[in-house]
């Protein structure tokens, strides 16, 4: 038996009628801050620093937070001064430092270092996996801190930025080191390195200079024929 409609609700069905429609709010996009530590290194003859004051205030006025522990840049010739200029908090007790949720260092932390770690955190430093050992990963692992070595890192070309400055640094400064090992101070020869003695130019073709290379001359083209 077929339901009887009640009057007036076939019109309604067919009539046109207003919705309400859902607005689009904007959607706010926060970024994650950083909490960034300095640790003062304790590496034997290591005078580096993972960032300098200019590189600080950069992040800080990004919105990120570092900490760093007094005294950090004295190898570096960079004062707490500068770096609190920079919007740096400058921390008095390693462990302050340590609390930071990424801990950025050149050389590979200590045990001593890793101890005052908490899990999860993340460390950005040079491991130097060559020298690595077995406790020392399990110490990390132990841990569950993120290591990231910056020697592995690479650019979109498969180039490692962080190594070819290292090495072009290693290349400027070998001259310098040589030299103060050369030096009569030193006990060295006393040997003056980069000295020039006068010269006159002249433009040589490669038929000259071929018995002066390693590989076999070529003969020589008829251009370069007197």
């Amino acid at each position: 038996m077929q339901e009887a409609v009640p009057p007036g609700f076939e019109s309604l069905a067919t009539s046109r009628a207003y919705f309400t429609q859902e607005s689009m709010l904007a959607v706010e996009t926060r970024r994650r801050k950083l909490f960034i530590g300095l640790p003062r290194e304790s590496s034997l003859q290591e005078n580096r620093l993972g960032l300098t004051p200019e590189a600080v205030k950069h992040l800080i006025n990004e919105g990120h937070e570092i900490v760093l522990e007094s005294g950090a840049g004295e190898p570096s010739k960079y004062s707490d001064h500068e770096f609190s200029e920079a919007g740096a908090t400058i921390a008095y007790s390693q462990k302050e430092v340590y609390e930071a949720d990424i801990i950025l260092k050149v050389a590979p932390p200590t045990t001593d270092e890793i101890n005052l770690m908490r899990a999860g955190q993340t460390l950005i430093s040079a491991l130097q996996f060559g020298s690595l050992t077995g406790d020392y990963i399990a110490s990390l692992t132990r841990k569950k801190i993120n290591a990231i070595a910056f020697e592995l890192i690479k650019d979109p070309s498969g180039a490692r930025p962080v190594v070819r400055a290292m090495s072009e640094i290693a290349g400027s400064t070998v001259m310098l080191i040589a030299a103060e090992y050369l030096a009569r101070s030193n006990e060295g020869k006393g040997i003056i390195l980069g000295a020039l003695r006068a010269c006159r130019l002249r433009r040589w073709s490669f038929w000259e200079l071929a018995p002066w290379l390693s590989m076999p001359p070529a003969p020589p083209l008829a251009w370069e024929r007197k």
